[in-house]
């Protein structure tokens, strides 16, 4: 695997990792149309680890208070202090809740659902399920309710979803944001929440992803380029999708989900 594979690799990462058409169905529609190999796991895992250094960038404010209100825990059985002003201690406790179905889900189901990346036909379906559910946030992004806070039944809602997401062909981030908004969340919270509910996610997935497989070799520098690529990338289009947003236009990525899904149908014809 040279630099030039890793810089390749990285990019498509980073873009189809947060943007909302399916970091899975991209990988299944360049296997199938451009044989396309799927990168070795030690690498595989470089890009991932990139990706979730962009996230933790990204929301570092969030994760920075998080860090407080959990040292604030930590120290309140010994000594006594004031609750932190800005206290993230209701969403620590939502991505908790958001993250039990997620990984239920995944423990249970992954390798059935890893068979799933066999079947081309399926993975085009699923782009489109996720092509019509980016359209169907048009109607949320209409609506009056923007609720504020999360609760119980949404977090959980939103963290089943995410598990359902390991389905190759149904976006992560579309299919969660899309619920959030779905739910009633005011759009910038919903965009928030589908982000910090990722970085257990992905942490736990690239965990078990090590222990369980053969990580080979690759050179240090080509992992170094790898997660400095998918990184940047992927700060990059975290930051144009949450703008999208906010703005209510997470519907325009529909049609290139639908033309990838009927590409990826038609040619397994």
């Amino acid at each position: 695997m040279d630099h030039i594979n890793a810089v390749i690799l990285g990019v498509v990462q980073g873009l189809t990792e947060f943007l909302p058409i399916s970091s899975s169905g991209h990988l299944v529609l360049f296997q199938h149309l451009l044989g396309f190999r799927e990168p070795e796991l030690l690498l595989d895992a470089a890009l991932h680890f990139g990706t979730l250094l962009a996230v933790c960038i990204h929301f570092r404010r969030d994760l920075r208070a998080m860090a407080v209100d959990a040292g604030w825990l930590i120290r309140q059985p010994f000594v006594r202090t004031p609750r932190p002003p800005s206290s993230q201690l209701p969403l620590m406790g939502w991505i908790l809740v958001g993250s039990l179905p997620t990984a239920l889900i995944g423990l249970m189901f992954k390798d059935t659902f890893e068979k799933a990346f066999g079947s081309v036909p399926l993975v085009g379906a699923m782009l489109l399920v996720t092509g019509t559910l980016l359209l169907l946030t048009r109607i949320a992004a209409r609506s009056s309710s923007s609720k504020k806070t999360i609760g119980l039944l949404i977090a959980f809602a939103i963290g089943t979803v995410q598990g359902i997401a390991i389905i190759p062909g149904i976006s992560r981030s579309g299919a969660t944001i899309a619920c959030g908004l779905f739910l009633g969340l005011e759009r910038e919270l919903a965009g928030r929440f589908s982000f910090l509910l990722s970085i257990p996610a992905i942490t736990g997935a690239l965990a078990l992803q090590l222990v369980k497989g053969d990580a080979g070799q690759i050179a240090p520098w080509t992992l170094i380029i790898g997660v400095v690529s998918s990184g940047l990338v992927g700060l990059l289009a975290l930051r144009v999708l949450m703008e999208m947003v906010r703005q209510g236009r997470l519907s325009f990525f529909a049609p290139y989900c639908w033309i990838v899904g009927l590409v990826l149908l038609f040619s397994s014809l």
